[in-house]
């Protein structure tokens, strides 16, 4: 069984299929603690989970006729049954399902367990403003696909820095996808682009989150 906070059709707010319709899960808990957090009631305790099974969220799925799939949380890669549901996902070629991971699971296993085309991990790669740079899984760097996506939420000037850095390492920008996403609170999207074009990242890009756009940072189910 897997623990559910809310299910929902939206705008896919960020990542590959950006203002497409998607179709959410969102499951509890999280081994991380950022310190930006947007989704804290995902962990906090303060909302109950409806525990169902793989097949059961997979049939509302094909419900909903939404084609995209967002499995987010939480943290999607620590539920006990998530393998379960992957396997129904990655059979169904109808469907394509971005997999929100944050970074400090080893996405190897699930990648040889559900090898599959229409399987994207979206990993964020955690920076010092978050304080949880320490728990990423860095041999994720390694192990990412064209097809995947590397998130940098940016928060500050010494964020952004740590994300170029990383990049340029690991030459990420030509192993997969590679989005900036700041912190609009906290950091001008202007700084990020400046950066850009300061180290000629190609293939980076700039993401604005939609959903905040959109709808009140703090309204749930968009």
């Amino acid at each position: 069984m897997l623990p559910v906070i809310e299910q929902f059709i939206s705008l896919d707010g960020e990542g590959p299929t950006s203002g497409e319709l998607a179709y959410f899960v969102r499951f509890q808990q999280c081994n991380l603690r950022c310190s930006w957090c947007d989704t804290a009631y995902s962990w906090d305790g303060s909302v109950t989970a409806q525990m169902k099974s793989a097949r059961q969220i997979y049939d509302e799925i094909k419900a909903s006729g939404i084609r995209n799939v967002t499995l987010t949380g939480g943290e999607p890669l620590i539920q006990q049954d998530i393998l379960a549901l992957l396997q129904l996902l990655a059979a169904d070629n109808e469907l394509l399902v971005h997999i929100e991971t944050n970074g400090s699971i080893d996405i190897a296993p699930f990648q040889q367990a559900c090898p599959a085309d229409n399987i994207v991990y979206i990993l964020d790669y955690k920076l010092p403003v978050s304080a949880m740079e320490a728990q990423m899984c860095l041999s994720n760097l390694h192990h990412v696909t064209q097809q995947d996506v590397y998130k940098f939420v940016i928060a500050s000037p010494e964020d952004l820095q740590r994300a170029v850095d990383i990049v340029l390492q690991y030459d990420l920008h030509n192993r997969c996808q590679v989005f900036f996403s700041p912190v609009r609170e906290l950091i001008a999207p202007l700084l990020i682009v400046d950066a850009m074009k300061e180290h000629s990242l190609n293939k980076v890009r700039l993401q604005l989150q939609l959903h905040k756009i959109l709808w009140p940072k703090e309204m749930r189910g968009v």
